[in-house]
């Protein structure tokens, strides 16, 4: 009996011993457990909060995209092939690479112009010889024959083992904007620096045809009180006289497209024959012309009435006449009209004179400018003649062939 209570007593101890283990182990094993559970949650953590960074940086790097309206795209070295990733920009003519487009292809739809330029820039990259792209080129839209400006960068992102570029990353960006503006103050930089060119010009050529008379004026005056005879003396006053309506006639055209510019003087309409405004000037030019050079008239009617500003139409007449006449050497200067069409008319004045080459045809028109710096006159005559013929509603040009003579034309609404 004793002996199997002994026996119970050691299996009971056994028991508890065991059951004493096996709680330490599970005590070790959920200790072990919570500490490699907060060393998962705090890497888990870590992660997470990575994710929210980068999550952030792409939201951003998308914002800056959209704002910048670019897009980005990535050559595949090995096989010259380039793909688009994001491409932002707002027009829908844009280039965009399909499925196996490769560098040549790129290069093709570039103008003429920069293809060769883009080919070697791409190689340059390409092969490492450069580490960074960047080009200005023209890009053709698709089934037309127009163009658009881009501007791209791209840099090395990954090299192979022997460091060589096997990708590249890059972005490009529609210019359009940018490039007419720079056209637009490329071609007004150019403008103001004709103009100034211009004005020093006429700085000089004013100079030079005032001192000219005034010149005359001042030494034939002086000279004056010591010639005795009658003759002589009348030859000076007429010298004297002609040299002030040179003056007068100088310093008028400053005044007349100066008041018309300025927009402060009106038009005065009256109703008149133009036949007999014509032969008044006709008559007036004829005694003027070199010898050799007959001055005459060519009327479509024998009598034109019409209602415009006499005055400015007389006056853009006679710088046709005048110029006629100093280009003319031998010949003929014809003034006259085509009838009318309309409610306009064409007054024109033909000579046989020098004629004009064509790149100049439309710059005589322009203030200053003279085909001829030895011929005497200041370079306003035509250009007084087109803005007093924009002030009237009307137009004026020249048809004119180089050694045979020139056609000078003035159109204007009649009323």
């Amino acid at each position: 009996m004793f002996a199997q209570l002994l026996v119970i007593q050691q299996n009971y101890l056994s028991t508890e011993m065991l059951v004493w283990a096996v709680g330490i182990l599970l005590l070790l094993g959920a200790i072990a457990l919570y500490f490699y559970q907060r060393k998962v949650g705090r890497e888990l953590t870590e992660e997470l909060s990575q994710l929210a960074k980068i999550q952030k940086h792409n939201i951003e790097f998308e914002f800056v995209l959209k704002a910048m309206k670019l897009c980005t795209w990535h050559i595949d070295v090995k096989d010259q092939i380039i793909i688009y990733d994001n491409d932002y920009r707002e027009r829908s003519d844009c280039f965009v690479p399909t499925e196996g487009t490769t560098l040549d292809d790129l290069v093709n739809v570039m103008a003429d112009s920069d293809k060769a330029r883009i080919r070697k820039s791409l190689e340059d990259i390409c092969t490492g010889r450069k580490e960074e792209y960047h080009e200005i080129s023209q890009v053709r839209i698709a089934h037309t024959d127009d163009y658009y400006w881009t501007e791209a960068y791209a840099t090395v992102a990954a090299r192979n083992d022997d460091g060589l570029p096997k990708y590249i990353v890059g972005t490009s960006m529609r210019i359009d904007e940018r490039k007419a503006m720079e056209t637009a103050l490329m071609e007004a930089r150019n403008k103001a620096e004709e103009s100034d060119r211009l004005k020093s010009a006429f700085i000089a050529n004013m100079s030079h045809e005032i001192r000219t008379p005034l010149n005359a004026i001042i030494g034939f005056t002086s000279v004056l009180p010591d010639v005795e005879g009658a003759e002589e003396r009348n030859e000076l006053i007429n010298l004297i006289q002609e040299n002030n309506q040179k003056l007068l006639r100088i310093v008028d055209d400053v005044i007349n497209i100066s008041k018309i510019e300025s927009g402060k003087e009106k038009l005065v309409m009256t109703t008149f024959d133009l036949n007999d405004i014509l032969q008044a000037i006709i008559s007036e030019y004829a005694s003027k012309a070199q010898d050799g050079v007959k001055v005459s008239t060519m009327f479509a009617s024998g009598s034109q009435q019409i209602t415009t500003d006499m005055s400015r139409l007389t006056e853009v007449i006679n710088h046709l006449m005048s110029n006629a006449l100093k280009f003319t050497s031998q010949g003929s200067v014809i003034l006259g009209y085509d009838s009318t069409a309309g409610k306009r008319i064409r007054i024109w004045v033909q000579d046989t004179g020098k004629g004009i080459a064509p790149e100049y045809q439309e710059r005589v028109f322009e203030r200053f400018f003279k085909v001829d710096e030895f011929i005497p006159g200041a370079g306003l005559g035509l250009s007084i003649c087109r803005t007093m013929a924009y002030s009237m509603g009307g137009d004026v040009g020249v048809e004119s062939t180089l050694g045979e003579g020139s056609k000078f034309w003035f159109e204007i609404p009649i009323r």
